[in-house]
């Protein structure tokens, strides 16, 4: 066997590594470790220091002057079991009270005003006759008469767009701000918490609002409106929606209470029916 001439002062102990070549193994281990613990230390610093020279326009700004809302967006369809009918809010309410609304004294006359209509609704025929709570429930069933709603928001505005009405359009920020003004009327909107709120007033004293709220969740969305005469108690329908999918422009479809929600094909025009 060949012999190996260890160095000066290297002592060879049988079945043993040399001791001062096991000192040098540990010391070789540290120094790769001390090197590697500066080069993350390197990395790490060269990261700060870059971030902290980053343009301050480049970084996400939290606006906290902007309220945050829920997100109305999508589109919805009524669920009628979880709809009030006018005519069973109509019958509790007589169960609970009386009819507060009673024809005027004869020979008392009314004042001039614009003479305005919704549907087949005369709403100056509210006038002479006073409060009639039946004529409210009537408007309610019919402002909330829509069966889908689409709904369009981003950081300014909502916009709550409803088959047959122009749309209801108001700004994200906090206070009640007038949206459109008339000879027949005005229109105010404004929010109440997470509650987005229109108030319609139209002549002589007459009041009609619409509150939506959102589910946490987005799949829920709930309409309340709100008609009252002349500063009496309102008379309140509750209508929820869930949400759905719209689907493409092609298919024309109707929710109807029996049947649910109807589809049918449009055909494009010019498309021959034959073929």
């Amino acid at each position: 066997m060949d012999h190996i001439t260890l160095p000066a002062g290297i002592t060879q102990v049988p079945g043993k590594r040399p001791e001062n070549m096991r000192n040098s193994s540990i010391l070789t281990t540290s120094g790769l470790i001390g090197a590697l613990s500066l080069v993350l230390l390197l990395g790490f610093a060269t990261e700060a220091f870059a971030q902290s020279d980053r343009d301050p326009d480049d970084l996400p700004l939290l606006d906290l002057d902007r309220p945050i809302r829920l997100n109305f967006s999508g589109d919805w369809e009524k669920d009628f079991n979880r709809s009030d009918r006018w005519e069973d809010e109509l019958n509790r309410l007589f169960q609970i009270r009386q009819e507060r609304a009673a024809s005027q004294r004869a020979g008392v006359t009314t004042r001039n005003v614009p003479r305005t209509s919704l549907g087949n609704l005369n709403l100056n025929s509210l006038i002479p006759r006073g409060t009639n709570i039946v004529d409210l429930a009537r408007l309610a069933e019919y402002v909330s008469r829509q069966t889908t709603i689409h709904i369009e928001q981003d950081r300014n505005e909502v916009r709550i767009e409803r088959r047959g009405e122009a749309p209801l359009i108001c700004s994200i920020e906090d206070g009640l701000r007038e949206t459109f003004r008339s000879e027949h009327g005005n229109e105010f909107c404004g929010w109440d918490g997470q509650q987005l709120v229109f108030i319609t007033s139209l002549p002589d004293d007459l009041e009609i609002s619409h509150r939506f709220d959102v589910a946490a969740d987005r799949e829920e969305l709930r309409m309340v409106t709100s008609i009252s005469h002349k500063g009496s108690a309102p008379f309140n329908l509750i209508q929820a929606f869930n949400r759905y999918d719209a689907g493409i422009d092609n298919l024309n479809c109707v929710l109807t209470v029996t049947r649910g929600r109807v589809c049918s094909q449009v055909t494009p025009l010019g498309e021959d029916r034959s073929r």
